[in-house]
């Protein structure tokens, strides 16, 4: 493949590992932690052999984004990217570590404030799609909520709807139960997690509509940073949100995809077990996938990754 030699998939940097995600490699900087948005991609909850070109660098610059813009609704964990060099010799200096990080992390990493994380995924819906679909038309709910009779998959809701799971590292989440709420010592927060919630994904649809993107649902992550609640991990980017095109959207049907559904509509036509190892994709995938990435970043911010 003639753009793999720009795939980053692992980074191994000599700094104290935070942690390691499906995605993104997470550094301890003492006060600080450096995340990196590598191109690796899961589906499925593994991930894949192969990496996105560019994927990494539209992850950070998209998240980047949607903070700088969702900052007036709530704080941010976010310090500075790493866009530069002299940005690079500050991670540097605070890494102790002054020749040994590559220039790789330019334009993909980005220095932020430790939190203490939320164990929660607060998932916001606005269409009726994915497994929301799947569970309405055997029960007419999604999870405990009953919804309207007679949608069609893809309807927008009357009113976005919470649907909070729990947080894995690894494996499924589950939708969260009344006795979550307890048992992960959240009761307190949970109505300000909801009302924050609905308020970003109110803001980002209405500013992505205009653009010509639908945002039929996402997850945020929420920790809190001296005592107060904030934005945290990434933000409405294709990892973590549905994004359709809203010049091609119908009622009634799946819809043409910016995130990484192509890729899982592939893997479930391959025969594939849904268990490691799981085979490469092909190139025009890859390449398709990677187009996806770069255009719906074009429209939501104008310029180019």
């Amino acid at each position: 493949m003639s753009s793999s030699a720009a795939v980053l998939l692992n980074t191994n940097l000599p700094l104290p590992s935070f942690r390691r995600g499906k995605v993104r490699d997470v550094y301890d900087l003492d006060d600080e932690l450096l995340i990196v948005s590598t191109d690796r991609i899961s589906a499925f909850d593994v991930v894949l052999p192969c990496g996105i070109p560019g994927k990494g660098k539209v992850l950070t610059w998209l998240s980047a984004f949607w903070f700088e813009k969702t900052a007036h609704i709530l704080p941010n964990h976010v310090i500075k990217v790493v866009d530069s060099d002299a940005v690079l010799n500050e991670v540097k200096n605070l890494s102790g570590h002054l020749e040994e990080l590559p220039d790789s992390l330019i334009g993909r990493s980005m220095l932020v404030a430790k939190a203490e994380r939320i164990p929660v995924e607060c998932i916001v819906r606005g269409y009726l799609s994915g497994s929301a679909w799947a569970e309405y038309r055997e029960t007419g709910k999604f999870g405990s909520i009953r919804l309207p009779s007679g949608m069609r998959e893809s309807q927008e809701f009357p009113q976005p709807i919470f649907t909070p799971t729990t947080k894995s590292d690894s494996g499924h989440d589950r939708l969260l139960v009344s006795g979550d709420i307890e048992d992960l010592g959240i009761k307190d927060i949970y109505e300000e997690l909801a009302k924050k919630s609905l308020l970003v994904y109110g803001y980002a649809r209405d500013y992505a509509r205009d653009r010509g993107i639908i945002i039929a649902d996402t997850k945020f992550e929420f920790g809190f940073i001296d005592g107060r609640l904030a934005l945290i991990d990434e933000l409405l980017t294709p990892d973590s949100s549905r994004f359709w095109d809203a010049g091609r959207y119908e009622v009634g049907r799946s819809q043409p995809s910016f995130d990484k559904q192509p890729v899982r509509d592939w893997l479930s036509g391959s025969g594939w077990d849904q268990r490691s190892p799981a085979p490469m994709l092909p190139y025009e995938v890859i390449e398709g996938t990677a187009k996806r990435y770069r255009e719906v970043y074009r429209k939501l911010t104008g310029s180019v990754p």
